[in-house]
């Protein structure tokens, strides 16, 4: 008779490396930008051609987890692109067609046509109207919510913590006729109650930047990328970037 010997609770399974994510935001005349959040057409156009030549394709973060979760994310990055500046259609999506590139663009659709209010310095940026994120989801790129106003959650209180994630959720979901699975944290400020609220809200994954101890699939963090990233400094920051961040359990 064989006997069972119980050998107690079985190990999860290990935590996978963590995705390569870009963080974008503005793409246009960086001639005037204190906050560095824009790159030239040219810069971008640049900076893609050479991760192409790397062996390397931007894609959706939708396309990059689901990738991961099949094995098979070998080779692809994240291309994220925040706030929802009005300049994405004109100016960042014909580069991303050229080099054949998906993307995330994290909007505000509180803040729908209107600008980066919460900037004090710097220029007003326009952002993208209701039409304009439905033309931007009709051409392929995945759609997520950056907050309803880019409210800084770890601030909030209930009532607005409620309404950052699953109103803006929900109304972005009516926007363009389509899930919204993608949540990114306005000025990547993250806290354990952000997350659980987001969580919660019923997003599948969400982005910030460096959030540390709370790194999961719902605080992955991201690499920043601006006009000053040229060459040397974009293979670094690929290079360095599983060095510097801790795995990610939950992801393949």
């Amino acid at each position: 008779m064989s006997v069972s010997v119980d050998t107690g609770p079985r190990p999860g399974p290990r935590p996978g490396p963590v995705p390569w994510v870009a963080m974008y935001h503005s793409v246009g005349d960086c001639s005037d930008d204190p906050y560095r959040i824009t790159v030239t057409p040219e810069r971008l156009d640049d900076q893609l051609g050479r991760l192409r030549r790397r062996g390397l394709r931007g894609v959706s973060m939708a396309e990059l987890l689901a990738a991961r979760a099949r094995g098979e994310g070998r080779g692809l990055v994240g291309l994220t692109f925040d706030d929802g500046y009005a300049d994405f259609l004109d100016h960042a999506l014909p580069v991303l067609r050229r080099h054949g590139c998906g993307a995330t663009l994290f909007v505000l659709p509180g803040r729908l046509g209107g600008d980066n209010a919460w900037d004090p310095l710097g220029p007003r940026k326009p952002l993208l109207t209701a039409d304009g994120i439905r033309h931007a989801a009709a051409a392929g790129v995945e759609i997520g919510s950056h907050g309803l106003t880019h409210a800084d959650l770890t601030k909030a209180d209930d009532d607005l913590l409620h309404a950052e994630t699953a109103r803006s959720r929900a109304v972005l979901s009516d926007l363009i006729s389509a899930p919204v699975n993608g949540f990114c944290y306005p000025y990547g400020t993250v806290d354990a109650r952000a997350v659980a609220a987001v969580r919660a809200a019923g997003y599948t994954y969400a982005c910030a930047i460096d959030p540390g101890p709370l790194t999961s699939p719902h605080a992955l963090p991201r690499v920043h990328v601006g006009q000053n990233d040229t060459a040397v400094r974009l293979y670094l920051k690929h290079r360095l970037h599983r060095l510097r961040r801790r795995p990610v359990a939950g992801l393949r």
